[in-house]
């Protein structure tokens, strides 16, 4: 019943807010984010916990103010995902102003296979729809397999309208394709802040140890593919913003491992600048760094 009512909620989103005036759905978004912000729940909680590694000398009050900007960045990224299957390509094209996109483009015109790497900054959805038809690029993506499979499907059918190639996370084969989309020249977008395999890589971020996932500097290595991290921020305006920031190169010496290890640090490191710079939009809302996963272990 839970899964059926999820679905469904989801399903309502799509089809109802789509419909709004963008200034509708913009203000509705704003009113559920302060709703849910002053119940003071498990999300809102955590964002809070999270948030004060980013900015540690922050004030209890200046965190709440953080986590109220963050929930009000969070729905803004619903609201603009509910809304991006009606959108022209002409809207999907303008929303979005990405510095140094230089790095992107070159490597795409050279014939050069790309990993892009981002955090849960900002609408990643959108920054891939602005990919897809301001530099007629499609590209290649994973995506967390999601309960029930009716809601996996949604998202896979949402991101496919957008001109995306969707790959389930688990099941073994998506690293194969993702190689050979890479060793043609492809582009492949992960959001990679985030491990979910528990296999993933330890780094420290600000200041505190966590893992996140090899997949992104594995894939640089095997393929020869450049490998760009990206973070993304809103501002008083309804267009997104963004960096594509210089490539992680990969290291003359050491081993597979040793390799990885510093390529990911190094990722956590252009990830952590870029929060550093918008706290409030990195849409955090889960145990991220070791010691809070250990505190929820039996």
């Amino acid at each position: 019943m839970k899964d059926r009512l999820t679905d469904a909620l989801y399903g309502l989103g799509w089809a109802t807010v789509k419909k709004l005036p963008e200034p509708v759905a913009g203000r509705l978004g704003r009113r559920i984010a302060d709703t849910v912000w002053k119940r003071r729940g498990k999300s809102v909680l955590r964002l809070e916990s999270n948030l004060a590694r980013v900015v540690p000398d922050a004030s209890p009050e200046r965190l709440a103010q953080l986590s109220r900007a963050g929930m009000r960045s969070y729905m803004r990224y619903w609201m603009e995902s509910f809304r991006l299957p009606a959108w022209s390509k002409e809207r999907m094209k303008n929303g979005f102003e990405p510095q140094d996109v230089h790095h992107l483009t070159d490597a795409l015109a050279s014939g050069r296979g790309v990993v892009l790497a981002l955090p849960h900054m900002g609408n990643y959805d959108l920054a891939g729809a602005w990919v897809t038809t301001k530099l007629a690029t499609p590209f290649t993506t994973v995506a967390e397999r999601l309960k029930p499979e009716t809601l996996y499907d949604r998202f896979v059918a949402y991101r496919e309208g957008l001109g995306m190639e969707v790959l389930p996370h688990t099941g073994g084969s998506a690293f194969g394709t993702l190689a050979r989309r890479l060793r043609v020249g492809g582009l492949v977008c992960l959001v990679a802040d985030r491990d979910l395999s528990a296999n993933g890589v330890e780094v420290k971020f600000f200041g505190e140890p966590t893992r996140m996932p090899a997949g992104p500097a594995m894939l640089a290595q095997q393929t020869g593919a450049l490998l760009l991290p990206v973070t993304l921020w809103y501002d008083d305006t309804p267009i997104m913003k963004g960096r594509v920031h210089p490539p992680v190169d990969v290291p003359e010496t050491g081993d597979r491992t040793e390799k990885t290890s510093v390529m990911t640090q190094a990722l956590a490191d252009a990830f952590a600048a870029g929060i550093a710079d918008h706290p409030e939009d990195w849409h955090m809302l889960q145990r991220l760094w070791l010691a809070d996963l250990e505190e929820r272990r039996p």
